[in-house]
C-alpha cells in the first residue's frame, strides 16, 4: 500500500513538472508581462532610466544585433540610453509567443520594429526572458536578432 501511494505521489509530481515546462502562462500572466514588454518599450524611447532599472534584473544581460553584449544594470541600462540617443524614433515590440519555462520563467518572442525620424522601419526579432522576482514579473535576458538576408 505504502508502495502504490509512493508510486502514485511520484507520479503527479512528475507529471506536474513536465507540464510546466511546456504549459502557456495564464491570461492574468499574460496581461502582467504584456505591460512588462510595453514598459520597456516606453521606457527606452523616453529614455527613462528609472523605469529600466525598476523593469529589469541587477544582473540583465543583453546580445544587441551588433553583436555586443551588455552584462549587468549599469551596463544595459546606460548602453541602452546611447543606443536610443543614436537611433531615435519609435520603438514598437509586437509579442509573437510566450512559452512557460518553469513556474516563474518565461520567454517573449517579439517582433521589433524601430521608426526613425525619416519614417525608415528598422525590422528585427527580439527574445526576452522574464522571471518573477519578490512577486513582480521582471527582465533578465533580451536577446535582438536581425533577420537573416534572403
Amino acid at each position: 500500500m505504502i508502495i502504490r501511494l509512493s508510486l502514485l505521489l511520484s507520479g503527479l509530481w512528475m507529471s506536474t513538472l513536465v507540464g510546466a515546462q511546456s504549459a502557456q502562462p495564464n491570461q492574468r500572466h499574460k496581461d502582467q508581462i504584456s505591460a512588462l514588454i510595453d514598459s520597456y518599450s516606453l521606457a527606452r524611447e523616453q529614455r527613462d532610466t528609472a523605469l529600466l532599472r525598476r523593469i529589469m534584473t541587477k544582473d540583465v544581460d543583453q546580445l544587441v544585433s551588433t553583436g555586443e553584449w551588455r552584462y549587468g544594470i549599469d551596463a544595459a541600462v546606460s548602453e541602452m540610453i546611447k543606443s536610443s540617443a543614436n537611433r531615435p524614433g519609435t520603438r514598437t515590440l509586437i509579442i509573437e509567443k510566450m512559452r512557460t519555462m518553469g513556474v516563474d520563467c518565461v520567454t517573449v518572442d517579439c517582433r521589433y520594429e524601430i521608426r526613425d525620424t525619416g519614417g525608415t522601419i528598422r525590422k528585427m526579432w527580439s527574445t526576452f526572458m522574464i522571471g518573477k522576482e519578490k512577486k513582480n514579473w521582471k527582465i533578465a535576458a533580451i536577446r535582438n536578432m536581425l533577420p537573416a538576408a534572403n
